[in-house]
């Protein structure tokens, strides 16, 4: 006979195991039915990142997501897309997605100052110290990601498309050239957001993009042509 503690232990893995549910349950205890607030890996996933809702759309998520998440700047992935959508060239945006041209146009007209630079890990933990935006290489698609932090090992990324990973720098380099979006003002919001330790709890780690099912990010993006340093 299974002891109650036991079902209780099985109970709780199977709810915490489930990739769709989240919200409060119900399990029977000592006392009478206890709540237990549960979140899907899906939600987990996606915490303090948004997903992308359409299949060009990762360049509008990921601005969204370090605005709000990192820059204290409540805007949604729709409040991004559809201004960048005002200022850029729509049918360009529709055949190849969002450049890294268009988000500096949305944050200049919004009292932000961003470039594009190309730089090493390294620089952008050492030197920048701020969460920026990378262009990575999916497939042969490009694909933009938030690093929202590095530690001496890893690098925490979060795609508009995959969520939230943890990733040993040697993964993560074998899709990124150096190709990363900075916003050059608002450092003190900006590094107080910066994570630079291991300590990532929940998060997990397997090889770079591989093994995740995700929506399609079949479209090239524009190659920001800025090689300048920080």
């Amino acid at each position: 006979m299974v002891g109650k503690a036991q079902w209780l232990a099985g109970a709780l893995g199977c709810l915490l195991w489930s990739t769709a549910f989240s919200g409060t349950v119900l399990v029977p205890g000592a006392g009478g039915h206890v709540e237990v607030s549960v979140t899907s890996f899906q939600d987990q996933r996606f915490a303090q990142l948004y997903q992308q809702q359409y299949d060009f759309s990762c360049g509008s998520a990921a601005l969204a997501s370090l605005l709000s998440y990192h820059y204290d700047w409540p805007v949604t992935e729709q409040d991004v897309f559809s201004e960048m959508l005002a200022l850029a060239d729509k049918e360009k945006v529709l055949r190849d997605g969002f450049s890294m041209l268009d988000m500096k146009r949305y944050l200049e007209a919004n009292g932000y100052q961003a470039d594009g630079f190309r730089m090493p890990l390294e620089g952008l933990r050492e030197r920048v110290r701020v969460p920026v935006i990378a262009l990575v290489t999916l497939g042969g698609y490009r694909h933009f990601v938030v690093i929202k932090g590095i530690s001496q090992r890893e690098v925490l990324v979060g795609d508009p498309a995959r969520g939230l990973k943890a990733y040993s720098w040697a993964e993560f380099n074998q899709h990124w050239d150096g190709a990363a979006f900075v916003i050059r003002s608002h450092l003190e919001q900006g590094r107080s957001s910066f994570l630079a330790r291991d300590d990532w709890p929940g998060l997990a780690r397997a090889p770079l993009f591989k093994g995740l099912e995700g929506p399609s990010v079949g479209h090239t993006l524009p190659y920001w042509p800025s090689t300048q340093e920080w």
